[in-house]
């Protein structure tokens, strides 16, 4: 017993140091994190929108009669010149209406010469006292009435010409047809719309403006890029923007022109891309999933203190970092407030805490580095 004593003792100091060793805290292993560099362009917010081409003067064309349709001289495509006959109604009634004017006419213009006759009668009456001053009034009264039936006539004969005449519906100006809503044998009403005609020597783009770009869509350069051409850009001009958002989708029609004689097929369907003015603030794009919050405003993730760790990566601490949010590209986000150059922490933005260690790949990867954005600077 005596002997075990010593070797007890040794066992119990033994275990007594193995577990003060395990109470000691081992050092956290810095946390990988996906970064992005925080880069600044002055070119401007580039924003995409689909187009099509129309026409800036485009006419409906309608009866001004009614009447059912006995001829249709157009089809859709055909190019027609101002005066050239589209259609043509069943003018019989009109005939007939413009036969009775006519004749009513006729009939007018004697009662007013036999008015006049009249006239000349009562006044060589009137030299020997045969005939009182209230006939020769009369028989005046008489004749200007008689006058002006006839002269009302008259223009109810040309009127019934008009009316006559349009029953063949002529183009009211040169261009292309692009719709027609009638065919042989309908019967159509007074005014209602049965060509369109559309001058294809003034295209222009129309695009439709969601409300929260439209005031960077108002100082914006523009260009475009058919989708049968998407090679070749198209610089365009804003010509007119609606103050009013359609009641259905809630944006704003945009018309823009080409500023130069490029030809545009009509009904085309092109891509607009509108630019920001880069005279504005200079904006960096990062990735939207850096995007956090303090305090109840936007910030990121900084960075900050990366030293080489080897192993092809950097040592560092994060740190929250203020910035102001300008828009949203595709999925980047355009802020400003964060420093040029910087790495911000893209992934697992929420499991942060200020002055954790981070372990960042020596080579990141840039924001908002998409092969579409590159294409739309280099077109405009």
């Amino acid at each position: 017993m005596k002997t075990l004593r010593p070797i007890l003792l040794v066992v119990a100091i033994a275990t007594l140091l193995t577990a003060c060793g395990q109470d000691k805290p081992v050092a956290e292993a810095p946390r990988a994190v996906r970064t992005a560099e925080v880069r600044y362009d002055t070119a401007g917010e580039i924003n995409r929108y689909f187009g099509s081409v129309h026409a800036r003067h485009e006419v409906d064309q309608a009866f001004r009669v009614g009447g059912k349709v006995v001829q249709r001289r157009v089809e859709v495509g055909q190019a027609v010149h101002e005066g050239d006959v589209l259609a043509v109604l069943d003018d019989s009634d009109y005939r007939l209406a413009e036969e009775a004017t006519r004749q009513q006419l006729v009939s007018a213009t004697t009662q007013a010469h036999q008015a006049e006759l009249d006239r000349q009668r009562l006044n060589a009456l009137k030299i020997d006292g045969s005939v009182s001053a209230s006939d020769e009034e009369h028989a005046q009264s008489g004749e200007l009435k008689a006058k002006a039936a006839a002269e009302a006539e008259a223009r109810n004969l040309e009127l019934a010409r008009n009316r006559l005449a349009y029953t063949t519906l002529r183009a009211s100006q040169s261009g292309v047809v692009t719709a027609v809503r009638f065919e042989v044998g309908q019967v159509m009403a007074e005014g209602q719309p049965v060509v369109s005609i559309a001058d294809p020597g003034e295209p222009e783009l129309v695009v439709d403006v969601p409300e929260d770009q439209l005031r960077q869509f108002e100082h914006a350069h523009f260009a475009a890029a058919l989708t049968s051409d998407p090679g070749t850009p198209i610089p365009l001009a804003l010509r007119e923007l609606s103050p009013q958002a359609s009641s259905q989708t809630r944006t704003f029609r945009a018309k823009l022109r080409p500023t130069d004689a490029h030809a545009l097929p009509l009904g085309a369907s092109a891509i607009v891309l509108a630019q920001g003015n880069p005279d504005e603030t200079p904006l960096a794009a990062i990735p939207a999933s850096a995007i956090t919050q303090s305090n109840g405003h936007p910030a990121v993730w900084a960075v900050r203190g990366v030293r080489a760790a080897g192993r092809g990566e950097s040592i560092g601490t994060v740190q929250l970092v203020p910035v102001a949010v300008h828009g949203y590209r595709n999925d980047a986000a355009l802020v400003s407030g964060a420093p040029a150059g910087a790495r911000v922490v893209i992934a697992g933005v929420q499991k942060m805490a200020p002055g954790l260690r981070v372990a960042v790949p020596d080579t990141a990867p840039r924001p908002g580095t998409q092969s579409n954005v590159s294409t739309q600077q280099a077109a405009l």
